[in-house]
């Protein structure tokens, strides 16, 4: 008994040694720079201060900043749209869907805090199911919003709308399946292939560890 115990928790010793090692390498790992060559990062106010110099440093050429949820404002998108340029990435301005908000009145709040900058890059449109809105409208009447929202940021902006479905939402709505529209797809570590066509952007990671960041990041890479 005594050596079948001793095996037992020789194992287990050898499992949580294996797993503490793969947690490590998943806190640093990102997809290699010889298949994709520009590589950033995407935030919101969760992530606290962000030293974007630091961020730089550790690979990251652009930055997706999460400007407005719904009809509120992210409370850190200013801070984080100077800092950014600042330290010269790239960035561009990501509006989180609500499906309990007219798509009006959620194009009119991302118009108004997202400045119209030459450099900027193309807006982005984050859809999932948030905590706090239980609405499911109809599949027609969800696309049908989506594409107010769409026309009018781009009136705007004068640049095409990218699409961040996750794949929940994708699976319910196959927003991508009706709107065309460059697809940035989120998947931890192997590349998702759940849109209807190939993502032009990838967040490979939403647990990365980077200096000048605290705790993880949403790693990004953008496909040739």
């Amino acid at each position: 008994m005594s050596r079948r115990v001793l095996l037992w928790g020789g194992l287990s010793v050898i499992a949580a040694l294996f797993a503490g090692a793969l947690y490590l390498f998943a806190l640093s790992w990102r997809p290699s720079t010889d298949i994709y060559d520009v590589q950033g990062i995407d935030v919101s106010a969760a992530n606290g201060a962000i030293d974007w110099n630091a961020a730089k440093a550790a690979g990251a050429s652009f930055g997706y900043i999460a400007a407005t949820d719904g009809g509120t404002r992210d409370e850190r998108f200013e801070e984080n749209w100077r800092a950014a340029a600042a330290a010269d990435v790239r960035r561009g301005a990501v509006h989180v869907w609500s499906l309990c908000q007219p798509a009006a009145d959620q194009a009119n709040n991302f118009n108004t805090v997202v400045p119209k900058t030459d450099d900027s890059l193309p807006p982005a449109l984050s859809m999932d199911f948030a905590a706090g809105c239980d609405a499911r409208p109809m599949r027609d009447a969800v696309l049908g919003e989506i594409r107010r929202f769409v026309t009018m940021v781009e009136a705007h902006t004068d640049r095409p709308v990218i699409l961040l479905a996750s794949r929940a939402f994708e699976a319910q709505y196959r927003v991508t399946e009706a709107i065309d529209r460059p697809i940035w797809s989120a998947g931890n570590f192997l590349s998702p292939d759940y849109a209807e066509r190939p993502w032009r952007m990838w967040r490979a990671s939403d647990m990365r560890r980077i200096d000048g960041i605290n705790g993880p990041v949403n790693w990004d890479v953008v496909a040739k």
